[in-house]
């Protein structure tokens, strides 16, 4: 039930696969003869200085995959509070927020972030309802009776209860709003000072009204192919957002990131960053922190190389023409049969 939970997307899982065969169908043109001794990762999101452009995104009870759990990104539906990350030390952390019906509760969360030192707090909006996801539905899903929904304890949510569908998606239905709108991205300015992302963007109309509502930044996200399927890939999603947003805000992407490379893709059609979410449960699952680290490493080793072998220095040498995709290419004509 577990893995499936991780790993499984909404209906036939065509989105799924999607979002790592495109990256398949985007290819290098590198450059040559230029001195890669040294290479610079480093850079900085929302003011913030990091060793490298990768990310760990929101992933939901986090325990289940292993005890202590590990965030950067920390869900609203994790199994660990803001408190508890908050005291494991110093770090740079976002809150992801889905927004329920009672904003009593949403304003209570922000507060407890900002008084936890969370720096951005990163906005759901693909959510208004649970995708069909066939797994859970399969499965019943439910959150194991030893852990909880940490920073919801003490309020009256009702619980995550195994019935004739997914848990999940009957505890999603009785307290998400359904009628979250751009004004609630206003609204959300009006209780907080951090920065607001919002996630799940993939058109260029909602990136202009995203920036228009004071949006400080905008996630490319298809909620890892669990929501509505037949969506674009992510990668295929970016560039069109990248160009709707005109350098205003900075654009992030998840969704499909498995090796350096797509890292490098993703920054080459414009991404200021990338967010990484089963790699991190998967690994985290296998061998705890050691996994995490160790999947932190393969990806910086990967993308560090790949720069090399692209001609590129520091990210602001990597460069649209690093790359071709699939609608850079001429599209023949289709043939038409002479008339008998």
């Amino acid at each position: 039930m577990v893995f499936d939970y991780y790993a499984s997307g909404a209906e036939d899982q065509w989105s799924l696969q999607e979002n790592r065969n495109a990256f398949s169908r985007i290819l290098f043109r590198p450059r040559i003869l230029i001195d890669v001794s040294k290479i610079d990762m480093a850079t900085t999101v929302l003011g913030f200085k990091i060793s490298m452009p990768i990310m760990i995104a929101p992933t939901a009870m986090q325990k289940m995959a292993h005890p202590e759990g590990i965030i950067v990104t920390l869900s609203s539906w994790a199994t660990s509070s803001v408190e508890e990350v908050a005291s494991t030390g110093p770090g740079i952390r976002f809150f992801q927020l889905y927004v329920h019906k009672d904003r009593h509760v949403v304003a209570q969360l922000v507060r407890r972030a900002e008084r936890a030192g969370f720096k951005a707090i990163a906005l759901t909006v693909d959510t208004p309802r649970l995708g069909r996801r066939e797994a859970d539905i399969k499965n019943r899903f439910t959150l194991p009776p030893f852990l909880t929904l940490k920073n919801f304890e003490g309020l009256d949510l009702g619980k995550m209860d195994e019935g004739n569908d997914a848990g999940l998606a009957s505890y999603v239905a009785g307290q998400i709003d359904r009628t979250l709108s751009w004004k609630d991205v206003q609204w959300l300015q009006t209780i907080t000072k951090l920065p607001i992302l919002v996630k799940g963007v993939l058109t260029a109309e909602d990136t202009r009204l995203a920036i228009q509502a004071g949006s400080a930044g905008i996630i490319v996200s298809n909620h890892g192919a669990r929501q509505l399927d037949y969506v674009p890939a992510t990668i295929s999603a970016l560039e069109e957002v990248v160009k709707a947003a005109q350098g205003r805000v900075p654009v992030f992407l998840d969704g499909g990131v498995r090796r350096g490379t797509d890292v490098f893709k993703a920054l080459a059609l414009g991404a200021s960053g990338i967010f990484i979410g089963r790699p991190v449960v998967f690994s985290l699952a296998a061998e705890g922190e050691v996994g995490v680290r160790k999947v932190l490493q393969m990806l910086r080793d990967e993308f560090e190389l790949t720069m090399a072998l692209s001609g590129c220095r520091s990210l602001k040498e990597i460069t649209r023409d690093h790359i071709v995709t699939e609608w850079d290419l001429p599209r023949t004509q289709p043939r038409v049969s002479p008339r008998l």
